[in-house]
């Protein structure tokens, strides 16, 4: 249980980096502002991890052409799943930093049974999984909404009605195309998937051992619903990255920021532009791999401490 969600862990750290991004390339790609991410309106409201999602996508949207071409429009905000990013993915910061402050503890901690100290032989509960359940679906409920406001841009980018004149399922011959349609329903089928996943497990004991293990953790279930949460969600990821990336190139020759042409450049080093209707299955694992990879880079220096020599 405690291996799967360090595991776990590292991989929802990645992805949280990962969805700044994504979403930066979405708001520019939907003509939005990052009027939302001024670091005075994070100050006010001082969540760690809000404070630093505002300032990462206001660094990542820095110079973009895009931004000026539109900034005498008349729109005075932009949709929840834009303008609420760093709240969302914020909150989602603060249960990983939660999640890893708990597991830290964990794995400098003793849970056998009985235990030995100083002359005495002792038998306790330290092998109790109940903080590490929590925590895990904890996770599980994070990443879960971390994939749902990501669903809500994809559709925003594809939408006819929504995309800020873009053509209609990102398509290049709308109505001879499907574009991004399935690709769309794919990422929604995924977050309905999620939702059942995030249902805790930890509440629900079930008694064992002749009623002697009468209240236990279901951590392990826990452990092993986050691994499918997290898999979904960076799908989820990986298909909003695609039509992002795919609403850019139609606002060419205008550029977003710097930091975000930068990240354009790598999906599209793993996956060129292409016309027409395609599979898209190979595309997604492709940008999947690439946002792995993108965040095991990016990944702060900070790791799960080994447990101490005793």
């Amino acid at each position: 249980m405690l291996a799967v969600g360090c595991l776990e862990l590292e991989q929802c750290e990645r992805l949280a980096h990962a969805a700044d991004v994504v979403c930066a390339m979405s708001l520019d790609g939907l003509k939005g502002t990052p009027r939302a991410f001024d670091p005075r309106i994070h100050a006010i409201r001082p969540h760690p991890g809000q404070r630093a999602s505002a300032a990462n996508l206001e660094r990542l949207l820095a110079g973009s052409e895009i931004r000026e071409s539109h900034i005498t429009c008349r729109r005075v905000q932009d949709a929840y799943s834009l303008r609420c990013a760093p709240q969302v993915h914020g909150a989602v910061r603060d249960t990983l930093a939660e999640a890893r402050r708990v597991f830290e503890i964990e794995l400098n901690a003793v849970t056998d049974n009985p235990l030995v100290i100083g002359d005495e032989i002792i038998s306790g509960g330290n092998f109790h999984g109940q903080p590490l359940a929590f925590a895990l679906d904890y996770l599980a409920i994070a990443l879960t909404a971390l994939a749902g406001i990501s669903e809500r841009r994809i559709d925003r980018l594809v939408n006819p009605a929504l995309n800020e004149d873009l053509p209609p399922f990102l398509a290049s011959h709308a109505g001879l195309e499907s574009g991004f349609m399935m690709v769309q329903v794919t990422a929604a089928a995924l977050v309905a998937e999620n939702r059942v996943l995030a249902t805790p497990a930890s509440p629900g004991s079930i008694t064992t051992s002749g009623n002697k293990e009468d209240f236990v953790s279901m951590g392990v279930t826990s452990a092993l619903k986050l691994q499918q949460v997290v898999k979904n969600a960076r799908t989820v990821l990986a298909i909003e990255a695609l039509a992002a990336a795919r609403a850019l190139d139609l606002l060419a020759p205008l550029k977003s920021g710097a930091a975000v042409e930068k990240a354009r450049a790598g999906l599209r080093s793993v996956c060129p532009a292409w016309e027409g209707d395609q599979v898209f299955s190979d595309r997604i694992r492709a940008v999947d791999e690439w946002i792995g990879a993108w965040g095991a880079r990016r990944m702060c220096d900070r790791r799960l401490k080994p447990p101490a020599a005793r």
